[in-house]
């Protein structure tokens, strides 16, 4: 049964997805990175929280390979810093980027409302993405309200959250 792409996209539109900048490091220890919102928690026990990566985009190979993630929770405030990951035409999308070293190396983005450590454990094929699971080792949150996306825009909750 074939379904429409485009038609696929603006229905899953529909559903709110937290933003998050996904980290790694490249063999030679340059950071790299992407927006992602296809993340959630898998399990308690171990700790594991997945996220699906397009096997085109520019730092895909990256996390692959490094076999290190951090999942950089995003504010509200930070949607320039989302477009930023997301575009594919800037060479250096660290550059004037506050981060430091996680405990497996990969970099935390000193803005991040929260920040997930992991170890990937498992890779699976999901049509032309990858889905990474790692295995949690270190995080951290803050007080503060984070960037959302939907129908293919980022937003923001009116009044924040209560």
């Amino acid at each position: 049964m074939a379904f429409d792409p485009s038609e696929f996209r603006r229905i899953m539109g529909h559903w709110v997805s937290g933003v998050a900048v996904v980290t790694s490091r490249k063999p030679g220890g340059e950071p790299c990175g992407l927006t992602a919102t296809a993340i959630t928690s898998l399990s308690l026990e171990p700790p594991l929280v997945l996220v699906c990566i397009d096997r085109m985009a520019d730092s895909h190979e990256c996390i692959h390979r490094a076999g290190v993630f951090v999942v950089n929770v995003l504010e509200q405030s930070a949607e320039p810093l989302a477009r930023r990951f997301a575009a594919a035409d800037i060479a250096d999308k660290f550059a004037g980027i506050a981060h430091r070293a996680a405990p497996s190396g990969a970099p935390i983005l000193e803005s991040a409302l929260a920040w997930i450590d992991c170890r990937l454990q498992h890779t699976v094929a999901g049509g032309d993405h990858t889905i990474f699971i790692g295995e949690v080792g270190a995080g951290d949150g803050r007080e503060g309200v984070p960037l959302l996306h939907y129908r293919g825009e980022y937003r923001r909750l009116p009044g924040g959250l209560r």
